[in-house]
């Protein structure tokens, strides 16, 4: 047991085997924790507590678990917003250096709260040494 200590507190971690709850349903449960080794920061101060209990505990808690997921239907994904990757769009943003010019969309966010979800890449270069640039859906305009 001692040189299970030794290798544990060389390696900056604690295990405990068999630490008892004070719950009255008699499970053990174990603890395994976690230290960094580095005093000097802010993170030191972090640990990760890792507890485990009896596996007639832990049967117990995924079957409560997955009742109430099956009985929900889950979302269908809602359908994508902007232009596909590699479409060919015209920029109508007046004060954009690029306006009028067509370029390639690079990536489009499909989280509705970002302003600006549509990257386009360009092959002309503008005064910054810049190629791409975020632009709004209304925005821009696909070219066919």
């Amino acid at each position: 047991m001692a040189s299970c200590n030794m290798a544990s507190a060389a390696s900056g971690f604690v295990l405990t085997p068999n630490v008892t709850s004070n719950t009255n349903s008699g499970s053990r449960s174990s603890m395994l924790f976690f230290s960094s080794k580095n005093y000097n920061t802010l993170a030191s101060n972090s640990r990760l507590v890792v507890r485990a209990a009896e596996e007639g505990a832990a049967a117990a808690t995924p079957a409560t678990a997955t009742a109430p997921a099956e009985g929900a239907a889950p979302k269908p994904k809602p359908p994508p917003i902007g232009p596909k990757r590699g479409t060919k769009v015209k920029i109508l943003r007046r004060e954009s250096y690029w306006y009028n010019g067509i370029g390639s969309v690079v990536a489009v966010d499909q989280d509705p709260k970002n302003r600006y979800p549509v990257v386009v890449r360009f092959n002309k270069v503008n005064y910054a040494n810049v190629s791409t640039n975020n632009y709004a859906l209304d925005e821009i305009e696909e070219v066919k």
